[in-house]
């Protein structure tokens, strides 16, 4: 590559990243693009925004389709925003089979925000990945952070038995379950139970509200807290109207003020995860880079035709593309 073209791409980078730093939105959204796009820039971005992240405090709102996240995640930045803090709402939304891109867009929900320069919100598309969240979700988060955002709020698709990686990816877990919706009980059955550190049980004012803070009961009594440990309360909530907001945002805040080793193993975690996929990644890609043209190809057809096992394969092919080297 031409120096000079490197040291442009550079210097565009530096650039963008102080504007990032002041808070410009149209630099957020731009870093944003570059990021989830994959590219070359993203990286050389985040790379120049690390050392200025780890002041914002990142909430995972969780639960299954229809317990009202959204309307819940809303309210929250309002009251949020009420003692003057800047906000970054990242909504990860189911991806199109079509256009790949998010289904749901900007939520419409948020709409009341999008003039509200103390607000960021982005929505993003799953990509087919699974646990709920983008693979770029952390990496967003990050972006926010260094533009000087106190919270980062990250709604998630819904809950599953592989949907928990919001767990690995925000200092405070929320599910958010509603009665009536028949998703509840199994919810509480995929492994929920270990990731939450708040149980918000919304549209509170519908019948089987109280049915349900029984089972969340029922299911906590089964795994009961050591002396000491943190025990996940259970709020109500009605996010239309905005009852017993004020009541979880107190709550979140007495889970980060009591847990504070909780909330830095997490960050390791979050870390050591991340570190992880980018390990996977590039490992993968330098695999593919090291073996012929369509080795991969080749090798996926001799499996499926029985003629070598998965496991085999595997090894053969790590053996051969570090033989080259």
């Amino acid at each position: 590559m031409d120096p000079r073209s490197t040291a442009d791409a550079e210097s565009r980078s530096t650039h963008l990243a102080e504007r990032v730093r002041d808070g410009d939105p149209r630099a957020i959204a731009r870093a944003m693009s570059l990021v989830e796009d994959d590219t070359a820039a993203g990286v050389e971005l985040l790379r120049a925004l690390f050392a200025h992240t780890g002041r914002a405090r990142l909430i995972g709102i969780t639960g299954p389709p229809g317990a009202g996240k959204s309307t819940l995640v809303d309210r929250l930045t309002r009251e949020i925003r009420n003692e003057n803090k800047r906000v970054g709402v990242l909504a990860v939304d189911p991806t199109s089979p079509f256009s790949g891109g998010a289904v749901l867009g900007d939520r419409v929900r948020m709409g009341r925000h999008f003039a509200d320069s103390g607000v960021f919100i982005r929505s993003m598309a799953t990509r087919g990945q699974l646990g709920g969240l983008a693979r770029a979700t952390t990496d967003l988060a990050q972006i926010l952070d260094a533009s000087g955002v106190d919270v980062v709020l990250i709604e998630t698709v819904g809950v599953g038995q592989g949907e928990v990686d919001i767990a690995k990816s925000a200092d405070v877990c929320v599910v958010v379950l509603a009665p009536g919706s028949g998703d509840e009980v199994q919810a509480l059955k995929a492994g929920i139970m270990e990731i939450a550190d708040l149980f918000v049980v919304n549209q509170s004012d519908r019948d089987g509200a109280d049915h349900l803070v029984q089972a969340i009961m029922a299911s906590q009594s089964l795994r009961p807290a050591e002396p000491g440990e943190w025990q996940p309360p259970i709020l109500k909530t009605v996010a239309t109207t905005g009852d017993g907001v004020a009541a979880l945002w107190a709550s979140i805040g007495r889970f980060l003020a009591q847990s504070p080793s909780s909330s830095t193993e997490r960050r390791r975690t979050r870390h050591q995860h991340r570190l992880r996929e980018l390990l996977a990644h590039r490992f993968l890609t330098s695999l593919e880079q090291a073996l012929p043209a369509g080795e991969l190809d080749k090798t996926v057809d001799r499996i499926a035709a029985r003629e070598v096992d998965p496991y085999s394969a595997a090894d053969a092919l790590i053996a051969r593309a570090f033989s080259r080297r």
